[in-house]
């Protein structure tokens, strides 16, 4: 009974907040929409790119604007809703892989490609990806970028795996148009084979205007690093996560605010298990549990859904799954392919992923 008052809530809100009405270029919802919320259809309705790309950036600044980017040096944009895009790639980039984008508004953003030494850049628009600033490029060779995330439209942080046993953390105090590699004396050392993975941009968050946290894994543990002061010191946390393989750890984190944390993960390999794929906090980080229904399976994206306090959605290779009580239980709603997941203040939740993937979520009655 909670369930369906709490799916209810959620179908309403969406519908009152974005309304999408049956226009007759809408495409169908996605195979393996789960129908529930007193008949209303929860599922993605997938946006065609036009391209292959795999899409593992994704940034939704509202219902009609969202930016998305990934392999084959693919930068998108859409003004429309995801009716049409349009490629919006930095030039001469065709060979990296842009594995985060931070979007500000439909005109400005900023690109993370990931790789080793010089493959490790940032890119910023401010004419909607008409022309584009490189604002930084790796140089340390035992550097690898995985991860950027923003407190505000100034100041921001990226992350790379640990150099000299302590991950490396990069502050931009101008939008992303100049970095810095911070001290790391205020880093915790990392375990033997601890990194990030570069899965969903999500490896690295913010909430507020100082908090930051990011996720690890391929190390004994599985553990989250947090920082109240804009990444100059940091605490770290175990989870209970699936840990002890570089395949496993945490993938993705999303908080709410301060103190309501999700992480999402497991064992990215097609096939292998990931029992303990969910885990929640409620103190900022400080510890971890794990969700008493976890999703049944790797899951590389997470997102909370804006004006509903205990609402999330989760995403990975096998299915998207749903919480309405705060991370503590999950449920299955589609079993379609995505790596990424966000939702902005509008109420509308975006996807994308393999071939090129972005879908929409939907709620509709049949």
């Amino acid at each position: 009974m909670m369930l369906r008052i709490a799916l209810s809530a959620l179908a309403a809100a969406c519908v009152l907040a974005a309304p999408l009405p049956a226009h007759a270029d809408d495409p169908a919802p996605e195979p393996g929409s789960a129908l529930d919320a007193e008949g209303l259809s929860l599922g993605w309705e997938l946006r065609p790119t036009g391209v292959t790309a795999r899409l593992r950036g994704l940034s939704p600044v509202s219902r009609d604007v969202a930016w998305a980017s990934g392999s084959e040096g693919a930068v998108l944009r859409t003004a429309d809703g995801g009716r049409t895009w349009e490629r919006v790639s930095p030039p001469g980039t065709e060979t990296l892989q842009f594995r985060d984008v931070e979007a500000f508004d439909a005109r400005r953003a900023v690109v993370l490609s990931i790789g080793e030494g010089g493959d490790s850049r940032v890119y910023r628009t401010d004419d909607a990806g008409r022309t584009w600033t490189e604002t930084f490029r790796n140089d340390e060779p035992k550097a690898f970028y995985d991860c950027m995330a923003f407190f505000d439209a100034r100041h921001g942080l990226a992350m790379s795996d640990p150099v000299d046993g302590r991950f490396r953390i990069l502050a931009t105090e101008d939008g992303g148009r100049s970095w810095q590699v911070l001290p790391p004396a205020g880093m915790p050392e990392a375990l033997p084979g601890e990194a990030g993975f570069a899965a969903s941009g999500q490896c690295l968050v913010t909430a507020g205007g100082r908090d930051a946290w990011l996720a690890s894994g391929g190390a004994e543990r599985s553990r989250v690093f947090h920082s109240a002061d804009r990444g100059r010191t940091w605490t770290v946390a175990d989870t209970p996560i699936p840990a002890g393989d570089p395949a496993r750890g945490v993938f993705a984190l999303a908080f709410r605010d301060r103190r309501q944390g999700l992480a999402v993960g497991g064992d990215y390999r097609t096939g292998q298990p990931s029992p303990a794929a969910g885990a929640l906090s409620d103190d900022g980080g400080a510890t971890w549990r794990g969700a008493a229904t976890p999703p049944p399976a790797y899951r590389s994206g997470v997102t909370w859904v804006p004006h509903l306090p205990f609402a999330a959605i989760a995403v990975g290779p096998s299915g998207s799954d749903v919480t309405l009580t705060g991370g503590r239980t999950w449920r299955t709603f589609d079993t379609g392919s995505f790596d990424t997941v966000s939702c902005t203040p509008d109420l509308s939740c975006w996807a994308s992923g393999e071939n090129g993937r972005v879908a929409r979520l939907a709620l509709r009655r049949p």
